[in-house]
């Protein structure tokens, strides 16, 4: 019975949690979408988001399209399918390697940031501070963050998506004895725009998670300088998790047949 109760205890505390993010996130939504919106709070949280988050993603995405051709090589070589190599790095990356991989750089980058400066601002009570001037905190410091991350992750993950595929053209080119033409005919041979619309729905559903994440545990965030440090683990641990199962889904609904 002991087990059975910790089972129970652990499924009441997980759904516990699901229906506060829930209730959390459609307040933000509907507060954001009823009221005034911050277009500065807005614009600053797209830049910091979007263009400041360009570099690490760029540089992620470089490599990956290196190794994947790379590797790609080397397996397929055993059964004379070199050809492919294009089609395999394009796809793998408009589709999955590019949202994933984008999502969850910029959840260790942003989501930890927003994490620990709303938990900052709980723990020292200026979001306290801010009802009492008869200001929403949810929709002058959440919403702001989820129409911010929802719509600068595509954007991070369509310029992920051309550096992936130009990382493969350079080690194809270079070192696996491609011609530059040739592999750039071939890599939009089978593309269709089912596979980079499959994407870029993708990233915006991770970049709506992911700043939900840092925003609910950082608003949430309670004792003091390691309540703010255990909120910003949470969130991008749960960013983290949050992705790898919405890409699931999403893949899913794309794909299945």
């Amino acid at each position: 019975m002991s087990l059975l109760a910790a089972v129970g205890r652990a499924t009441l505390a997980l759904l516990s949690t699901v229906g506060a993010v829930v209730l959390f996130a459609l307040r933000a939504v509907v507060s954001g979408l009823t009221g005034r919106l911050y277009w500065r709070q807005l614009g600053r949280q797209m830049l910091e988001m979007g263009y400041f988050s360009l570099p690490v993603v760029g540089l992620t995405a470089v490599f990956t399209g290196m190794v994947l051709a790379l590797q790609s090589y080397t397996g397929f070589s055993r059964f004379e399918a070199q050809s492919a190599i294009p089609t395999i790095v394009v796809l793998s990356m408009t589709r999955e390697l590019g949202p994933v991989l984008a999502g969850l750089m910029v959840a260790g980058r942003v989501g930890a940031s927003i994490a620990a400066e709303l938990g900052t601002m709980r723990v020292t009570e200026q979001i306290d501070a801010l009802t009492t001037l008869a200001t929403d905190p949810l929709r002058y410091l959440v919403f702001p963050r989820l129409l911010a991350g929802t719509l600068m992750l595509p954007a991070l993950v369509l310029v992920a998506d051309v550096i992936g595929v130009m990382g493969g053209w350079l080690v194809s080119v270079y070192k696996l004895g491609f011609g530059p033409i040739e592999y750039i005919n071939r890599s939009f041979e089978h593309l269709e725009t089912q596979d980079v619309v499959s994407g870029l729905v993708k990233a915006a559903v991770f970049g709506f998670l992911l700043t939900l994440m840092g925003c609910y545990h950082g608003y949430r965030s309670k004792g003091g300088a390691q309540g703010v440090g255990a909120a910003t683990t949470r969130a991008v641990v749960s960013a983290s998790i949050l992705i790898l199962i919405a890409n699931y889904v999403v893949t899913e609904l794309f794909f299945a047949r």
